[in-house]
């Protein structure tokens, strides 16, 4: 089969690697099934969640002049960008909906999510962590007027119902699978990014799953413009939890929606000003709104829950780096 070649071609062994459902044997078949049941139950708590906690729902964007330029997060590890030129204009498959959230939360509404699905062509050699995808569904929220504390406390409160309901309600496909749900409390741990480098060096990332017995938060991650920087003490209003064995989960912060201080992040880390002039002339005019929000990355959610050996063993299609699969 050609997704073999591939395989062979990036580097990356036949085991651990998600089957397409073609080549699966009955149990694989049946187990994935199971997986995608409790994955379904997974995304509909967390909508039920979100809107009983005032958040609309709105529908995603694919594609548009403008998404998340990952840049200068060092955790990004695109190598190309999907750009199509539609009606004169050049548009960009969403990485990511943040600059939408940041304007939806200003100029419609003051808090909304969406389950909104992402392309991010990770570098081929990604494929073999078990925890990177190249097509993905992320659930992204904003809200004007909270903080960062009160979004690491909404995802905390989401997980902990979520992880309980499902292992209440899905005893037969965590049978099927041979899993449990995983028991953890709130609220979760919080490390400071620079103890980390200390303790693990700059390989912390990789290192702290393998540390920690239950969720964590890391705080203060320099990271894209539109996160918040304090402009004193330089230290970052952001985070992102990270899963025992498995790393990072959700990335979040309060927001930049300051005019100069985007503008000056954005000359300072290289990002194209002119990819971004409505945000701009939108923070100029002090359209922008302070906001916080984060975005979990729903796979991987369900990976975790679910114990499965690689993120695209939970979807019926799986997007591994570096294969392209025949569905």
């Amino acid at each position: 089969m050609e997704y073999e070649k591939q395989k062979i071609d990036a580097g990356i062994g036949k085991k651990g690697m998600p089957k397409p459902l073609h080549e699966m044997s009955e149990k694989e078949r049946m187990e994935r099934a199971a997986r995608i049941r409790i994955g379904s139950e997974i995304i509909a708590y967390a909508e039920g969640f979100m809107r009983k906690e005032g958040f609309a729902q709105m529908l995603p964007v694919l594609l548009s002049p403008i998404t998340d330029p990952l840049w200068p997060d060092p955790a990004a590890g695109i190598y190309k960008r999907l750009e199509v030129d539609i009606y004169g204009t050049t548009v960009r498959t969403m990485h990511s909906m943040i600059v939408h959230k940041l304007v939806g939360t200003s100029l419609l509404m003051d808090r909304f999510f969406v389950v909104s699905p992402n392309i991010r062509l990770e570098k081929p050699e990604r494929a073999a962590t078990g925890r990177h995808l190249f097509e993905f569904s992320q659930m992204d929220f904003e809200a004007q007027g909270y903080s960062a504390a009160d979004i690491r406390s909404l995802i905390e409160r989401m997980l902990h119902g979520l992880v309980e309901h499902v292992g209440k309600v899905m005893d037969e496909e965590f049978s099927e699978i041979g899993a449990e749900a995983p028991k953890f409390g709130i609220p979760f741990k919080v490390y400071e990014r620079a103890e980390l480098e200390k303790e693990y060096g700059v390989d912390w990332e990789e290192e702290l799953p393998k540390h920690i017995s239950e969720p964590a938060w890391i705080v203060d991650l320099p990271r894209e413009f539109y996160d918040y920087e304090d402009p004193k003490t330089h230290k970052w209003d952001n985070f992102d939890l990270y899963l025992p064995k498995r790393g990072e989960l959700v990335t979040g912060a309060l927001r930049e929606f300051e005019y100069d201080k985007m503008l000056s992040k954005m000359e300072s880390a290289g990002v194209k000003k002119e990819l971004y002039s409505l945000l701009l002339e939108l923070a100029k005019e002090g359209r922008i709104k302070q906001s916080a929000g984060a975005g979990i990355g729903m796979e991987r959610l369900i990976a975790w829950i679910t114990d499965a050996p690689h993120v695209g063993d939970v979807q019926v299609f799986p997007k591994v780096p570096g294969i392209v699969y025949d569905l």
